[in-house]
């Protein structure tokens, strides 16, 4: 079933080891999204906004990038990896990636 998943760009992350390793959550829905929701301790940066506020993120801590549906935060991950940071993952939907966490 794994090979399936690779094939079809499913997630093998193990996501509740990276948060007991530091990780970072990023959530790239605007402002207003966010505050309809978001997953406990994560920082909010709008992706038009991310550019201009790498500072704000950890490049010696596993990032995690999360949306409403996990487009923004495909796209919030090759940003992220353009400019440095070699520990990125895509966490998908916030609501998924939150029930991943928990596990």
């Amino acid at each position: 079933m794994n090979w399936l998943k690779k094939l079809f760009g499913g997630s093998t992350v193990d996501f509740p080891s990276l948060m007991q390793n530091g990780a970072q959550i990023i959530d790239v829905r605007t402002t207003a999204e966010y505050s309809g929701g978001h997953i406990r301790n994560s920082k909010n940066i709008p992706l038009q906004n991310l550019s201009q506020n790498l500072k704000k993120i950890n490049k010696n801590k596993p990032v995690i990038t999360c949306c409403a549906s996990g487009m923004r935060s495909a796209s919030a991950k090759s940003i992220l990896e353009k400019n440095g940071f070699t520990e990125v993952y895509n966490g998908g939907g916030w609501r998924s990636l939150e029930q991943k966490i928990l596990k």
